[in-house]
């Protein structure tokens, strides 16, 4: 009852501020989705549901000189449920920052989104956020960081941060961003002081103990698009090195179709032992008119030997859209891992029908 009560205040409150002019405004993303499987575990229903909320707070002032002053609060509210059974009811802050901005400057504090690199499937540099081109709401965690940008150029950016992880220790980094003829290139380096066991990027690579990052990146668009992150990620005693090439082109039939490919390698080495892993995606993407959209992604994992498939067919308004998605991934028992202890949720496993409605506001 109480995530209804705080939906229907945050709808309501929106509509009462649009009608006021003032230099503050409040939207927000609500969804909700029926996932069904043929892959479910014990206990389990074939039918999955969910629905969320994000409402987000913004309050902005403009200063001289074109400065402005601003800050954002958002909370988000989940919860899952498996037939009519509550598995999952999670209520936590989402967003919550200030920042000041000017031409040259951009200092922000607080909970918010730190994301950077041109790869759009395979991200080795996926430090900071979860992104997932396959999720249609498009959100991302956050991390409680103060960030520092400044533009002492329109080819040139230089970015510092401090941010404070779970475990409430202080790593610090930064990145600069420049823009040359041939392309776009970063060079970004991270310094994590925490002895506790972390996983970095969207695969989820264990390191425990301090370390370091460093990387590169570059993305050039021509005839077509091509793009390259590269991470060293060490420790005392691991060494883990991540690459991602990839490339696009749209083929000029009907509104165009962007093709998309990616490769990803990883190579870690911790003490005298080294493993290997690598990673193939395919992505196409077609507009059907202006509402429609159609997308396909294929991952494979080549040394597991395992595919991930996922289409969806989007229909996008002003102010809502229509998800219905199919994926066909491995069952559970393709894994070399004992049932109990994968993830209990239908998503990812099995051949999948899901259809998900947004609303933002």
């Amino acid at each position: 009852m109480r995530f209804y009560q705080y939906l229907l205040f945050f709808v309501l409150l929106a509509k009462s501020l649009s009608a006021i002019d003032n230099p503050f405004s409040l939207k927000g993303q609500f969804w909700t989705s029926a996932l069904t499987s043929n892959d479910v575990p014990g206990g389990r229903s074939s039918i999955e549901s969910s629905l969320g909320y994000i409402p987000t707070f913004s309050l902005f002032k403009d200063l001289s000189n074109n400065q402005l002053l601003d800050m954002e609060w958002a909370y988000r509210l989940d919860r899952a449920y498996s037939g009519d059974s509550l598995f999952n009811n999670n209520e936590s802050h989402h967003r919550y920052w200030v920042r000041y901005s000017s031409e040259k400057l951009e200092a922000r504090l607080g909970l918010q989104k730190i994301v950077f690199g041109p790869s759009f499937v395979l991200r080795s540099l996926s430090w900071f956020d979860t992104i997932d081109l396959k999720d249609p709401t498009g959100q991302t965690d956050g991390v409680e960081a103060f960030r520092l940008r400044w533009f002492p150029s329109n080819t040139l950016s230089i970015w510092s941060w401090t941010i404070l992880n779970d475990q409430d220790t202080l790593s610090f980094g930064g990145r600069a961003e420049v823009s040359i003829n041939m392309g776009d290139l970063g060079f970004t380096y991270h310094q994590d002081p925490s002895k506790s066991l972390q996983t970095i990027g969207q695969i989820g690579i264990p390191i425990s103990g301090s370390h370091n990052r460093v990387a590169i990146d570059y993305r050039y668009d021509g005839f077509i698009g091509f793009w390259n992150e590269s991470a060293l990620i060490s420790s005392d005693r691991s060494d883990i090195i991540m690459a991602t090439v990839g490339a696009d082109y749209t083929l000029p039939i009907s509104n165009g179709i962007l093709v998309m490919a990616e490769y990803m390698s990883i190579s870690n080495k911790i003490d005298s032992y080294e493993s290997s892993q690598s990673y193939t995606a395919l992505m196409t993407s077609m507009p059907l008119g202006m509402v429609h959209q159609l997308m396909f992604i294929s991952q494979f994992d080549l040394e597991e030997n395992r595919s991930y498939n996922y289409l969806r067919w989007s229909s996008t308004y002003d102010h809502y859209s229509l998800n219905f998605i199919l994926s066909i991934s491995p069952k559970r028992a393709d894994y070399n891992i004992p049932k109990e202890d994968l993830p209990r949720s239908l998503a990812g496993f099995g051949t999948g029908l899901q259809f998900m409605f947004i609303y933002n506001h």
